[in-house]
Order: structure tokens, then C-alpha cells, then sequence
């Protein structure tokens, strides 16, 4: 083994522990076993600063029957959740502004979207953790809520599964000012749309955030905003 490799093998995140207290972060993928057509040869960890980066040697058996080696890069940030807050009566949604650094970096004229409630799930299951941030972001106590879809969102080099949800709210479940935490950057503005305006955004620029484009398209298709419905 080479010096940086084996300097590699001793980082945190690997035998050290990180800044999360993690260990064993290049384990992640050796045991994979349910297709017989991939084989994972080797993991490494090139950062782990708070979500974690990973390279992956692995081989693939192709249609002719033939191996290739491959080498793939993952960004594992955990999974997470995101929630359609909607009033069926006043035909509103309830959505964040907020700012993005990456699509600010990436072309957007001020790097300021409006997204409905999400987060990642930490140490919860996804229905207390949407519940969570929701409370967190926009203020609002959900109560009766419905799980729409689960939907890997950039699956070429992200991990990340995301579970969505919808759940009617009213203004006496705004029980807070919402906004976010301070203390992790976030300085949202809530931002109450009715339902027509928003699924009008969705087409001309306004709305540019996938999960809250598939989320009003499924309220406008088969959601509470439905002709069926």
C-alpha cells in the first residue's frame, strides 16, 4: 500500500472518528450482494467534511457478457424528506424562499428559490422528521398527513432517497413564525401562494426546485387540487 493510501486508510472518517463521530465510511458498498452483475472492488473516501464522498472501483458484468471496470463517485448526504403543505378551502400552499448557494453558483440570477418544507432525516424516521421541519421552516403543526412518493432525485452521483408528503394545513395551524434555525444558516421566508399562481410558476421560471414541481403537479393531477378530487 502507498503512503497515501494508507494515509487515506488512517483519516477521520475512516479509523479516526470525524467531525460527526463517524468511523468505518469507506466500508459503505463492500457487502453489496443483490445484483450478481456488480462487484465492488474497492471504496475511498475523499471527504467527509460533513456529508461524505466517496470513489468506487467496482466491476460490471455488461449485456454481452463481458466485465468492465468501472470507477463511480458518490455524495452521500443522508436521506431525506419534503412536504406539500396545502388549504383545500382558501386553495393556497404553503411554500419557503430561501437562498441556494449551489444553483447560485450554477446560473440563477440570485440563487433564491421557493421550495416547499424539507431536510434531511438525521437519526429520525421520515414522517417525524418532515413534521420537524416543517414546524422549523414554516411554522406549521401538521397533523393528518399522506406519504405521495419516495424518489432518488439525482441518481448518477447522489445517494440520497427523499420521501414526499402532502398534508392540509389551515391558519390555525400556524402555530409559529417559522424561518428556520439560525444557528444552521437558514433565513427563510414564509411565503403563502395560492394553488393556480404556484402550479403557474411551475412553467414560467418563477418555480425551479424539482421536488416542489413534482409535488404541485401531483396535487393538480391526483391530489387534493384534482378535478377527481
Amino acid at each position: 500500500m502507498t503512503a497515501s493510501r494508507a494515509g487515506r486508510r488512517l483519516g477521520p472518517g475512516l479509523h479516526v472518528p470525524d467531525a460527526r463521530g463517524r468511523t468505518g465510511l469507506d466500508r459503505v458498498g463492500r457487502d453489496l450482494t443483490g445484483n450478481p452483475d456488480v462487484r465492488v472492488r474497492d471504496v475511498e473516501l475523499l471527504a467527509a467534511a460533513w456529508h461524505v464522498l466517496r470513489r468506487t472501483t467496482l466491476e460490471v458484468r455488461r449485456g454481452d457478457g463481458t466485465w468492465q471496470v468501472q470507477q463511480r463517485e458518490t455524495y452521500d448526504r443522508g436521506n431525506g424528506a419534503t412536504v406539500l403543505l396545502y388549504d383545500p378551502d382558501r386553495r393556497t400552499v404553503l411554500l419557503a424562499r430561501q437562498f441556494r448557494y449551489p444553483v447560485y453558483v450554477n446560473g440563477h440570477p440570485d440563487g433564491v428559490l421557493l421550495e416547499t418544507a424539507a431536510g434531511l432525516l438525521d437519526d429520525d424516521d421520515p414522517a417525524t422528521a418532515i413534521r420537524r421541519e416543517a414546524a422549523e421552516e414554516l411554522g406549521v403543526v401538521i397533523g393528518e398527513m399522506q406519504e405521495v412518493f419516495q424518489v432518488y432525485m439525482s441518481p448518477g452521483s447522489v445517494t440520497e432517497r427523499l420521501h414526499f408528503y402532502a398534508a392540509p394545513y389551515s391558519p390555525g395551524s400556524r402555530a409559529a413564525r417559522g424561518g428556520g434555525l439560525a444557528e444552521e444558516g437558514e433565513d427563510i421566508e414564509v411565503c403563502e401562494l395560492g394553488f393556480d399562481d404556484a402550479l403557474a410558476g411551475t412553467t414560467d421560471g418563477r418555480i425551479v426546485d424539482a421536488k416542489t414541481i413534482m409535488l404541485l403537479q401531483w396535487a393538480a393531477l391526483s391530489g387534493p387540487f384534482s378535478a377527481a378530487a
